[in-house]
């Protein structure tokens, strides 16, 4: 890992960056209205970017309603990947979830990504349930995780 990492929240000014990570991460990304939106408009989203060597190389997507967190969204550039980027975002995202007042958090992930899944029972997430077809790329069911973060 890279001396010089920086975990932050997002700013407008990401955005191109934070598009190539999405673009690169995803088969249906999401668009710059879609972040401008998170960013200006709903009140309960909160995104994080991490930099190495200046460079936006990943970012967490978390919506905080009331008591109950969610992330959205979470993604590492894949020349950064397997180098503890994402752990240390996730960390971070965790953090801020409890700050903002978040007993428990929850994410969707595809339950052919068995490398994330790890990742989150690492963090002491558990399952909770399959949403199924949830991804409308290829129709793959998604496995439901939940942690408690008091």
């Amino acid at each position: 890992m890279a001396e010089d990492v920086r975990i932050r929240m997002m700013e407008e000014s990401d955005l191109e960056d934070v598009l190539l990570v999405e673009h690169e991460s995803f088969q249906k990304p999401w668009s710059k209205n879609a972040f401008l939106n998170e960013l200006h408009i709903n009140k309960f989203a909160h995104y994080l970017v991490v930099e190495c060597d200046g460079r936006v190389i990943g970012y967490c997507g978390l919506w905080v309603i009331i008591d109950e967190a969610h992330i959205t969204n979470i993604a590492i550039l894949s020349h950064y990947r397997r180098q503890g980027y994402g752990q240390r975002l996730l960390k971070e995202a965790l953090q801020l979830a409890r700050n903002k007042g978040a007993e428990r958090l929850s994410l969707e992930v595809r339950v052919s990504n068995l490398g994330a899944q790890a990742m989150y029972q690492n963090f002491g997430f558990q399952t909770g349930g399959i949403r199924k077809n949830y991804y409308t790329d290829n129709q793959e069911d998604a496995l439901v995780m939940w942690v408690m973060l008091r």
